[in-house]
């Protein structure tokens, strides 16, 4: 397992970009909310732990994991000032092939937005066989999937500002 015994709340605040003048949105699905709500606030603290303003942090909640595409590009659409989105969801392995087909589209739904965009959607979905692994992915045992989100948003937002520099 990729994550075992690493603490996805663990970086080092020496490489990541000066984020002050950054704005963020966040899509969270309201499905699995003890789950998403706590990756929602890793993604809040790391953000804030690293200087965006918190008037420039957008939220907005969807029912469910795969609405997170539609949600992500009208806000991307809405606010064209967005230096990043993360997408913030939760889908836990079930008896049926359900899992399967919500994880495949999410996932290409993202990458699609990343494609068509200019504003960078960072992927904060958790995939996991049980509850457990995702309370354990969410403020638990491995730290938080939301704070790691926040990190590589800042770090994509300097990409992208770096890039339009480079640009003209």
């Amino acid at each position: 397992m990729a994550t075992e015994g690493k603490n996805l709340s663990q970086y080092d605040k020496n490489t990541i970009p000066n984020a002050k003048d950054f704005r963020f949105g966040i899509v969270v699905s309201e499905w699995n909310e003890e789950i998403t709500q706590g990756l929602f606030q890793g993604a809040f603290d790391a953000f804030t732990e690293n200087h965006v303003q918190k008037e420039n942090i957008v939220r907005w909640s969807v029912p469910g994991s795969f609405e997170l595409i539609y949600a992500c590009k009208k806000m991307q659409q809405t606010f064209e000032m967005l230096d990043a989105v993360i997408a913030v969801g939760s889908v836990i392995q079930g008896e049926t092939k359900h899992f399967d087909f919500v994880c495949e589209g999410v996932t290409q739904g993202i990458k699609d937005l990343n494609i068509q965009s200019d504003i960078p959607v960072i992927f904060c979905v958790l995939t996991d066989n049980t509850y457990q692994q995702s309370l354990d992915r969410s403020g638990g045992k491995h730290g938080n999937k939301g704070t790691e989100a926040a990190i590589a948003a800042i770090k994509m937002a300097q990409l992208r500002k770096d890039a339009h520099f480079y640009k003209g």
